[in-house]
C-alpha cells in the first residue's frame, strides 16, 4: 500500500512538473518562431506579457506595421511618422500633423522602454495596455484617420503580410487583435539602456565634474532650511532605472482656472485628477524637445526654470512641488548648468540608429 502511494505521489509530482514546464512555454513560440532575445542593460528585468511574449517573427511583423503607411486613410502616414527613430521615437514638432493636415492635441510621446511602464498609456492613461494604445492613432481623425476594417482589407491583399502573419501567429488570418499584438511586441522590443549614465553605472565611463555635481543635485532633496545642501529633488518624480514613477501628477504648469486640458480627470472622472498627466521617463530628454504634454517648453533650460521658480498653484498640484513654492529650488546659474549637464548624460545615441528598430523597407 505504501509502495503504491509512493508511486502515485511520484507520478503526480512528475505530472505537475511537466505541467508547470508546459505552462511556462509561450503558446506562440515555436522552433520556427523562437523567442526574441531582449537586451536591457542595467534596467531591472521587465515583466513581459504572458499572453503576448516577444517572438522573432512577432517583433518583425510589428516592425513592418510600425512603418506601414497603409495603416493611414490616405496611405501617407505610419506610426513612425510621429515617432521618429532619429528623435528617440518622438516628434520634435510641438504637435504632430495628421493626414488631413490637422495638428494633434498633445505632444507625441516617446516610444521606448514601454515594458517598464506600469500605469497605462497616453498622457492621460486612457489605454490600459500597449496593445490598446496601438490601435487608437489609426482610428483618430486627427492622426491616421482610418478604420480597422479597411486596414485589414488592405493588408490581406498583400501576400507579404499574409505570409508574415502566418509566421507570427500560425495562420494567415489578419485581424485588429493580431495587428495590436504585433505592434505591442515591436514597441516592447525598443529598449534604451546605453546612455553615458548607463556606462557610468557599469564602470565604463566617468562623469565630468559638472555632470557629477548635476547628478548630486538631481538626487538630493529640496531643503528650505539648509539652502547650501538643498537639491533639485528631481528624483521625487523621476526615479528608478527608467527615471519615472508610474504615476500621474500635476506639475504646476497652470493655475486651476487656467487648466484647459484636464488630463487624467477625463479618464477617471475624479476632480482631484484635474491637470494630472503621466510622468514620463527622463531618458533621452535632451533629444526629445519640446517638453510637457502640450510642448510649451522648447528647451531644457525652460523646464529647469519652471521647476526652479515657475510652479503655479492648483487644487491638484503635487504636494512636494507645492512645498517648494515659497522659495523655489534656489538654484544658481552654475547649478542649473550642472543639472543640465547631468540630464544630457541620459541620452542614448545608439538608439537613434539601431538597425533593430529601423524602417525595414
Amino acid at each position: 500500500m505504501n509502495k503504491r502511494i509512493g508511486i502515485l505521489s511520484f507520478m503526480l509530482g512528475f505530472a505537475l512538473f511537466i505541467g508547470s514546464c508546459a505552462k511556462d512555454e509561450p503558446l506562440n513560440t515555436t522552433p520556427e518562431n523562437p523567442a526574441y532575445v531582449l537586451e536591457y542593460g542595467n534596467l531591472p528585468a521587465p515583466e513581459i506579457p504572458g499572453d503576448n511574449p516577444l517572438t522573432m517573427e512577432g517583433v518583425k511583423l510589428g516592425r513592418m506595421l510600425f512603418y506601414e503607411k497603409l495603416l493611414s486613410g490616405d496611405g501617407t502616414q505610419s506610426c513612425a511618422g510621429c515617432h521618429r527613430q532619429e528623435h528617440a521615437f518622438t516628434d520634435t514638432s510641438r504637435f504632430s500633423i495628421g493626414i488631413a493636415g490637422l495638428p494633434g492635441k498633445r505632444q507625441a510621446m516617446a516610444v521606448f522602454n514601454t515594458l517598464w511602464h506600469k500605469n497605462e498609456f497616453f498622457w492621460d492613461g486612457r489605454a490600459h495596455l500597449l496593445r490598446d494604445q496601438a490601435l487608437k492613432p489609426i482610428q483618430d481623425p486627427l492622426e491616421m484617420n482610418e478604420t480597422l476594417a479597411n486596414v485589414v482589407t488592405k493588408l490581406t491583399a498583400l501576400e507579404t503580410y499574409k505570409s508574415q502573419f502566418e509566421k507570427a501567429f500560425g495562420s494567415e488570418e489578419i485581424n485588429p487583435q493580431r495587428i495590436s499584438l504585433a505592434l505591442e511586441q515591436f514597441m516592447n522590443s525598443i529598449v534604451s539602456a546605453d546612455s553615458k549614465y548607463d556606462q557610468y553605472l557599469a564602470g565604463k565611463a566617468t562623469l565630468s565634474q559638472e555632470e557629477e555635481r548635476g547628478r548630486a543635485l538631481f538626487f538630493a532633496e529640496y531643503n528650505p532650511f539648509f539652502p547650501e545642501i538643498s537639491g533639485a529633488d528631481c528624483a521625487h518624480c523621476h526615479s528608478g532605472g527608467n527615471f519615472e514613477n508610474n504615476q500621474y501628477m500635476n506639475n504646476g504648469l497652470d493655475s486651476t482656472s487656467a487648466i484647459l486640458d484636464i488630463g487624467r480627470e477625463a479618464v477617471t472622472g475624479k476632480p482631484g485628477d484635474k491637470g494630472k498627466f503621466k510622468v514620463m521617463s527622463l531618458r533621452n530628454i535632451a533629444l526629445t524637445p519640446p517638453y510637457m504634454h502640450d510642448g510649451r517648453f522648447q528647451t531644457l533650460e525652460e523646464v529647469i526654470d519652471h521647476y526652479d521658480h515657475g510652479i503655479r498653484y492648483s487644487s491638484s498640484l503635487d504636494p512636494a512641488l507645492q512645498y517648494t513654492m515659497n522659495t523655489g529650488l534656489m538654484l544658481d546659474t552654475q547649478e542649473k548648468a550642472d543639472l543640465l549637464a547631468f540630464l544630457k548624460t541620459l541620452s542614448d545615441y545608439s538608439l537613434l540608429s539601431d538597425p533593430r528598430y529601423s524602417d525595414p523597407n
